[in-house]
Formats: structure tokens, C-alpha cells, sequence
């Protein structure tokens, strides 16, 4: 299986919708694309949580997954988000998805069944097992309700050898330094929490998949390549400078914060699917108010 470098930023690409009807905005997609393409962003994220891909039907994630695949054309690996709470049917789905293009799957910890940690590692290993490129794990435990421990993702990483890596969004640091203290050399660490992402990759982490990429990606990518190259004081002022809104926009949920943002800049309309709805207007003149002091400031 060839080895892919998930370090950098990762994008967790928003979908744009159209107001009415609520179909998939491709040209303004394509937009996206191109500017996250000539941001030098890393890799881009298709069909994960800040896509919406859970409103989706199946016929829209295929189509939606095609044009990207289509529209990016190698520029830039393309991880696919891939995951669910039923195993079986998750290696179903990846036993019967088309990789061409894809470079890695991100696979959230199965959610709402609440497994245990064996169940998590079995799960995990099966789907490891199916999946004919490498295989991401993604632990966020506020929006999943359970938490893979440090160990499980340890255990993972020396029996899956196509376990690439983790993105990791507990939001726990101490967790995370367990990781990065006995994990083997191949397993990447990525931040799941862009406003963890410098602190994390001080620790050792190698990059981040990111929400705030879709909206300042040039930024972004500046700040994580200081990382990279240990120049964590160069980083710090941009990593300060989008602090206030990298919190804004998870005040309400994401995407709906982000895709608030992407508004304001001109890029997108904000439209969001049920269960999903946009910001307050409160919280939409902040994040307003916070661009606008970033762009002073920039």
C-alpha cells in the first residue's frame, strides 16, 4: 500500500448550498477548490462532518465525491470520509466505493452506541482490513459520545499497518502527549481542533485537518509550515491573530459558524440542512465584527 504523508493542512471542506432548493452549489464548489489548490493546502477532506455529507443522500455523496475528485485532478491527495455506528456496514460501503482519486479515508469512532474500547478496536481493525488506502482515525468524543483512548489508538498503530494516523479532536492534551510519547514513527498526529492545532504540533503533532482552512487558507498553511519547520515564535502571531475566530465560529456548531464566515467574505451563501441552522444574527455580527479586526490587523 503506498505511503501517504498526511502532514500540513488538511481541509475539512465545507459543501456550498444553493438558498432554493437546497442542491449543492457545484460552481461555487469549484471555487473552493481552486483556491485551497493554489493555497497549497496539504490535502482536502471530502464528505466529512463540516461537509454535511449525514443530509446527503447516498446518489448526492457520490456525485459530490466524483466532481472533487474530477476538479482537484491530483493536484492535491483527497481523503474521504468514510465512518458510521454500524461496522458492517461501513466495510460494506467501503467495499463497494470507488477509490479512484482518494488517498485516505478519515473514519470517525462509531457514535451513539457508546462501544467499549474493544469494540473500537475491533471495529477499527475491520475497517483497516477492507480498506485499500490508508486509514485515518478520528476521535472526537463531543460530538461522538465515546473517546478512544490513547491505548486503543497505541494497539491500532502497531497492529494495523495501514493505520496512518489519527486526528485527534478530545481536546485533551494529556491524552494526546501519551500518543505522541509511545506512538511508532509512522502513525501521523493530526489536531482535530484548529485552535489546538499550535500547541499540538509543538508537542509533535504534524499538522491539522481544519475547519477555518476553508475561509483563510493562505494563513493557515503560512502558520502550519512554521510549525513544521520548528518556528513556533513566527507562528505564534498568527496563530493569535485567528484565535478569536477560530472560537467564533464553533460558538454555534459547525459548519454553521464557518459557512457564517464564508458569507461575510463573499465566497458562499450560508444556507445550511436541517437539523442544521444558520447562526444567530448575534453571533453573526461577531464573527463580522472579528473578520473585520483581522483584516485590520493583517
Amino acid at each position: 500500500m503506498k505511503n501517504i504523508n498526511f502532514s500540513g493542512t488538511g481541509v475539512a471542506m465545507v459543501t456550498p448550498f444553493r438558498k432554493q432548493p437546497e442542491t449543492v452549489d457545484f460552481s461555487t464548489l469549484e471555487s473552493i477548490i481552486e483556491e485551497l489548490v493554489e493555497a497549497k493546502v496539504s490535502y482536502i477532506v471530502a464528505l466529512g462532518t463540516t461537509s454535511e455529507a449525514a443530509t446527503m443522500t447516498p446518489k448526492e455523496q457520490q456525485a459530490l465525491q466524483e466532481f472533487i475528485v474530477e476538479t482537484v485532478d491530483g493536484r492535491v491527495p483527497i481523503v474521504l470520509g468514510l465512518g458510521g455506528n454500524n461496522t458492517r456496514a461501513v466495510t460494506e460501503r467501503i467495499h463497494e466505493t470507488q477509490f479512484d482519486g482518494i488517498s485516505g479515508i478519515l473514519s470517525v469512532t462509531p457514535y451513539y452506541n457508546k462501544p467499549q474500547q474493544k469494540g473500537l478496536v475491533q471495529h477499527y481493525k475491520s475497517v483497516a482490513e477492507m480498506s485499500p488506502v490508508p486509514v485515518i482515525l478520528y476521535n472526537v468524543p463531543g460530538r461522538t459520545g465515546c473517546n478512544l483512548s490513547a491505548e486503543s489508538v497505541l494497539q491500532l498503530a502497531e497492529e494495523c499497518p495501514n493505520i496512518a494516523g489519527v486526528k485527534e479532536a478530545s481536546g485533551n492534551l494529556n491524552q494526546v502527549m501519551e500518543i505522541l510519547r509511545n506512538k511508532p514513527a509512522r502513525l501521523q498526529v493530526i489536531s482535530g481542533d484548529d485552535a489546538l492545532t499550535l500547541p499540538m504540533m509543538a508537542m509533535g503533532a504534524t499538522g491539522v485537518i481544519s475547519v477555518i482552512a476553508n475561509a483563510l487558507p493562505n494563513e493557515m498553511v503560512q502558520m502550519v509550515n512554521l510549525a513544521l519547520k520548528d518556528n513556533i515564535r513566527k507562528a505564534l502571531p498568527l496563530h493569535y491573530r485567528m484565535l478569536p475566530l477560530m472560537h467564533a465560529i464553533f460558538e454555534e456548531g459547525n459548519p454553521s459558524g464557518i459557512k457564517a464566515l464564508m458569507e461575510i467574505q463573499g465566497k458562499i451563501s450560508s444556507s445550511l440542512r436541517l437539523p442544521l441552522c444558520k447562526v444567530s444574527k448575534q453571533l453573526y455580527n461577531k464573527i463580522s465584527t472579528l473578520y473585520n479586526v483581522y483584516k485590520a490587523n493583517s
